[in-house]
């Protein structure tokens, strides 16, 4: 029997999108479908809410849950990870309330910034724990990474972890979607092209019978720019850079040094900047999980529609041979010509019976490389830390941030480095 087996499983709701797309793919039943989590509780949750699901879809998969990681492991065709070190309390909140110490403020703290790369600190051990046991247990699987920070993860499982791995986000399948609908445009019939870095991918072209769509679109954003929307900040992007960015504006706010600025505080207001907004979905989520667990695990009849997660259409790919296309996040070998050949990209991939294929790029606009640089400088120097163990190159990499160094000094950001590495405590390893 062929398994799957999912990491980080106690994500009752994401273990249902991507479980509950396998369950409802003819060929992927008869797997068996792993789960594993170091809480006991979610995962009994989710255990329960998956059979449920297999109930009414009438799915042969077989669902078991392992205490014992390397055993959830054993024998996987598939491993699918959606991990959080440290979670919500503390390390989250540890990350946004030190920093606002030091004046610096963030929105989300998952990519780059202080946040990501923290963030990265504490889950890059946790990841190649994980690789250790890929390696001896289930070798050829092919591992999908939905666990922030995306780039640097998905580079170090390939790079330090030698697991075959691609990393997969939203923000590329629901780009011009979402866009079009905003702009009240119809997306029928449309052809896009988009690549970059993970959070930081551009749509490159966009058009309909030949027709290049980008000169409506930025008519109909320039429409907008004196409403109160959303999508402030990526649309100010595109008017100063050329072109539409594939993650919301929350994120790309502080990937910038040009957006959150104590000598500028009506930027906030002038670009709806949401501030913390992490830490607010992280509380509601908390405070809303009692009533949604009910309804997810408690539900006998609980129903289940294939979503829009990559993860079952690419199995499905690999399984039947039908070739499936996805935006996926895989080490720069030659791919995009003017970005970092260390690098993890963001690019159209083919998915069939060989697995995850990339496709070539070629040279990005010349100011649009030149962002991705900027994120791409920090994500090196976080590895390069995690590697080393060298504090020093966790100095490096937050100097090099765009947002934190726009806005600290270099002795603040040291001090500040140095107090994050003190209140995460046991959720990082030594540094020299």
């Amino acid at each position: 029997m062929s398994k799957i087996t999912f990491i980080g499983a106690g994500s009752t709701v994401f273990a249902k999108n991507i479980l509950g797309d396998v369950m409802h793919t003819p060929s992927l039943q008869g797997f068996e479908i792993a789960l594993f989590d170091i809480d006991a509780e979610r995962l009994r949750d989710s255990e329960t809410m998956l059979q449920n699901i297999k109930l009414t879809s009438g799915s042969t998969c077989e669902i078991k849950a392992y205490s014992d990681r390397k055993e959830a492991l054993r024998g996987a065709k598939y491993v699918v990870n959606a991990i959080q070190v440290g979670g919500y309390d503390p390390c989250t909140i540890t990350d946004f309330e030190i920093p606002k110490k030091y004046g610096l403020r963030q929105t989300i703290a998952d990519t780059v910034g202080i946040g990501g790369i923290f963030r990265n600190l504490r889950t890059i051990p946790v990841m190649l724990d994980f690789a250790k046991d890929i390696n001896e247990v289930c070798p050829d699987a092919l591992f999908l990474n939905y666990t922030n920070p995306m780039a640097v993860l998905t580079n170090v499982m390939n790079t330090y972890g030698g697991v075959n791995t691609v990393g997969l986000c939203h923000s590329v399948q629901v780009c011009v979607p979402h866009l079009f609908e905003h702009l009240g445009m119809e997306t029928e019939g449309v052809k896009w092209h988009i690549a970059g870095i993970n959070h930081m991918a551009w749509l490159l072209e966009v058009s309909k019978n030949g027709v290049d769509l980008y000169p409506e679109i930025k008519r109909r954003a320039a429409e907008k720019q004196n409403e109160k929307h959303g999508d402030m900040v990526r649309f100010e992007l595109m008017q100063k850079f050329g072109y539409y960015i594939t993650e919301s504006s929350e994120h790309n706010a502080e990937y910038h040094p040009y957006f959150i600025k104590r000598n500028y505080p009506e930027l906030i207001e002038r670009f709806n900047i949401p501030l913390d907004e992490y830490p607010r979905r992280c509380v509601n989520q908390i405070q809303s999980w009692s009533e949604m667990r009910d309804k997810l695990v408690n539900d006998k009849g609980l129903e289940h529609c294939r979503s829009h997660e990559y993860a079952s259409y690419i199995l499905e790919a690999i399984e039947t041979d039908v070739p499936y296309r996805i935006g996926g996040n895989v080490m720069n070998t030659g791919l995009i010509t003017n970005l970092p050949r260390e690098a993890c990209v963001e690019v159209p991939c083919l998915v069939d019976r060989n697995g995850v294929t990339p496709t070539y790029v070629g040279d990005l606009p010349p100011q649009l490389a030149a962002l991705n640089r900027t994120n791409i400088n920090t994500q090196l120097l976080t590895i390069e830390a995690a590697i080393t163990k060298k504090r020093d190159h966790i100095y490096h990499a937050a100097m090099l941030d765009p947002h934190t160094s726009a806005e600290l000094s270099m002795d603040d950001i040291v001090s500040l480095c140095d107090d994050l590495i003190e209140a995460h405590g046991k959720w990082l390893p030594n540094y020299n």
